[in-house]
């Protein structure tokens, strides 16, 4: 039924926005016809509502705007730090040598490692993270292994039992892995349990363990206890990550390669 509208213009203008959110879109012509009004006033009322942001305008009416998704926690963390995980991972994509099998965790440090890996030729990677396939999926040479499981949306990766199931089904000579947080006494921890479960899957996996951490991660703990420190083979960070600590470390045994 069509409405007759004796009211103010922005009320008018209201109910014409929730006509076209209603409808996703709308002509002018049906708007004019469902609320019997000229066609030059509801002109005018689009204007002002694409005026205000609320609507797009197309030629001949109007339609909602698509509001982006919101973006996952882990591209938001990716400008934290932004050149110090920069260099981490030109560091640590150093290490993998061409054809090599690799494991790459997810978290916003290891993206980097991926993204320098670019460069490289005929590597067979794998990995439990979304950013990581989506860096490395139009590079032909590459073979790109990706572990099934639940999407933990934060992190824009898989975990849970399917992605560990599938972790027993493959070998990589290498592991690099970022952390929530690095402790001398309490090891590598982590602020999430399910994922922290998933990561102890991927270091009990033979190869050797490379952990990515710039200076924030270092000296910290978080909630779920991951693995003693002793697991670590090598440890890539920045300069800014205090000496004491790095000292610790190699009194333990563990490379650190400071970037």
């Amino acid at each position: 039924m069509d409405i007759k509208l004796p009211i103010s213009n922005l009320e008018r203008q209201e109910l014409l926005l929730n006509f076209v959110k209603l409808n996703q879109r709308a002509t002018v012509a049906q708007i004019s016809e469902k609320f019997s009004v000229s066609v030059a006033t509801v002109r005018r009322d689009l204007e002002a509502l694409a005026e205000r942001g609320e609507i797009e305008r197309f030629h001949g009416g109007a339609k909602v705007i698509r509001q982006a998704p919101p973006e996952p926690p882990a591209l938001q963390r990716s400008r934290e730090q932004a050149e110090e995980k920069k260099q981490i991972g030109r560091a640590a994509a150093a290490l993998i040598e061409e054809g090599e099998t690799v494991f790459l965790g997810s978290g916003t440090t290891v993206l980097e490692v991926a993204r320098h890996l670019r460069e490289r030729h005929k590597l067979t990677v794998i990995t439990n993270s979304l950013l990581v396939i989506n860096a490395l999926a139009d590079l032909p040479d590459f073979t790109l292994v990706h572990l099934g499981g639940i999407v933990r949306h934060s992190e824009m990766s898989t975990i849970g039992h399917l992605t560990e199931q599938a972790l027993a089904e493959v070998n990589a000579r290498k592991i690099v892995l970022g952390i929530h947080a690095l402790d001398i006494e309490y090891g590598l921890t982590n602020e999430n349990l399910p994922e922290a479960m998933t990561d102890r899957a991927i270091l009990a996996r033979r190869g050797q363990i490379i952990i990515v951490a710039d200076h924030t991660k270092c000296g910290r703990i978080s909630t779920a206890f991951v693995a003693p420190i002793s697991v670590i083979h090598k440890l890539v960070t920045d300069s800014q990550t205090p000496p004491d600590f790095i000292d610790a470390l190699q009194a333990k045994g563990i490379e650190v390669l400071v970037v």
